[in-house]
């Protein structure tokens, strides 16, 4: 009952109860709400997918170059400078050619000095051995003695050894000369080249670079993580397990070559990262000649692994993980896993997951262990991307 009094307006007591009322479940629903929101607001919407281990054949498709199997590094056996610099990167140098020379001073002063002892050494042989043999003829005519002849022997003995001595010497001197001068030990192309004239050079420092004819290799660095697969493959069944490389000309890829894998590298390129392979050509054509780019083609033998795109992954104590949903508590735990090659907005996954297992795939970047997340439908996923 409403009751007007002096322009005021009076409610009755069952009116005001149902007013109060419904302030108050306004109130309770208002509040409720609110709780609603806070708590949603914890819970981090996610996709997820589940776990399906396939066939994964990985493909190496790198670009390298055409190096000579042998290198030799050239260098003078001698200190001193560089007097002419004959040979240049890039020629072609024949057996024993002569490439570069520095200057022989000392080499010909010591020289002039063994030949002048060789000289000396060969007079006094001379004259020991012409005493000794006037003495033996005296001593079988009884006149001298046993001890004159003796004496003329031990000195011609001394002669001959001074001889040798300075025969040895002589060597030494004329090999010190043919250190000045730096010959090509075999056929080739120099690759490098290290000293100008003028320059002052030591003893056993690189001067020249020289790939040596003969059998030739397509050198590639490749991922660590491909790497070690075919090192695992060459553990298990040597390097003849590896299937055959196929090689292309980057500038006429019409010219193409087959090879086998020669060498993996035991270490990592800490610059870069990478693993170098060698691979060995079988016959390579001409026109693969040395530093060509090539085109190398390496399939791999299949393997189970998981396919994941790459925001799946996070960290666990530093290394390579992921975020396991618990589709009953809509809770998530992460799995360490390995990772057996990054490609291209994915990760390949040979170990750590099982089948039927459902990953986070995005939305884990502010996860924890133990939280519990919303499952974004599948419908609500295309609507997003």
């Amino acid at each position: 009952m409403v009751i007007r009094r002096r322009g005021y307006i009076l409610l009755t007591v069952p009116v005001a109860a149902i007013l109060l009322t419904s302030v108050y479940a306004v109130s309770a629903q208002t509040a409720k709400n609110t709780q609603n929101s806070v708590y949603d607001a914890h819970r981090a919407a996610v996709r997820a997918e589940t776990v399906r281990a396939t066939e994964y054949r990985p493909q190496l498709v790198l670009t390298g170059t055409v190096a000579a199997r042998n290198l030799i590094n050239l260098a003078f056996r001698a200190s001193g400078q560089v007097t002419e610099r004959i040979a240049d990167v890039g020629q072609k140098v024949e057996a024993g050619q002569l490439l570069a020379r520095i200057d022989a001073v000392e080499q010909q002063a010591g020289l002039r000095s063994a030949q002048a002892s060789l000289n000396a050494a060969r007079a006094q042989l001379i004259q020991a051995t012409a005493n000794y043999t006037r003495q033996k003829a005296l001593l079988e005519q009884g006149f001298t003695t046993r001890s004159q002849f003796g004496t003329a022997e031990e000195t011609k003995q001394r002669a001959e050894a001074a001889l040798i001595g300075a025969e040895t010497q002589m060597k030494n001197a004329q090999d010190m000369m043919g250190y000045t001068e730096l010959r090509a030990p075999k056929t080739g192309v120099v690759t490098a080249r290290n000293i100008e004239a003028g320059q002052l050079v030591q003893a056993a420092q690189t001067a020249y670079v020289i790939a040596a004819d003969g059998e030739r290799d397509a050198v590639f660095d490749v991922q660590e993580a491909l790497a070690a697969h075919a090192e695992t493959m060459e553990q298990k069944d040597g390097l003849e397990a590896l299937p055959q490389v196929r090689l292309s000309l980057v500038s006429d890829p019409s010219v193409i070559a087959t090879g086998h894998v020669r060498e993996i590298a035991p270490v990592v390129n800490a610059m870069t990262g990478t693993v170098r392979i060698k691979v060995e050509l079988d016959t390579p054509p001409e026109a693969m000649t040395l530093a060509a780019p090539v085109t190398g083609s390496l399939q791999m033998p299949a393997v189970r692994a998981v396919v994941l795109p790459w925001s799946a992954m996070t960290s666990q104590a530093g290394k390579p993980a992921v975020w396991v949903l618990d589709p009953q508590t809509k809770t998530v735990t992460s799995a360490p896993v390995r990772i057996l090659d990054y490609e291209r907005e994915k990760i390949i996954v040979s170990e750590g997951l099982q089948n039927g297992q459902m990953v986070v795939t995005h939305g884990g970047q502010m996860l924890g262990e133990g939280s519990v997340v919303d499952l974004v439908p599948a419908g609500e996923q295309k609507a997003t991307q």
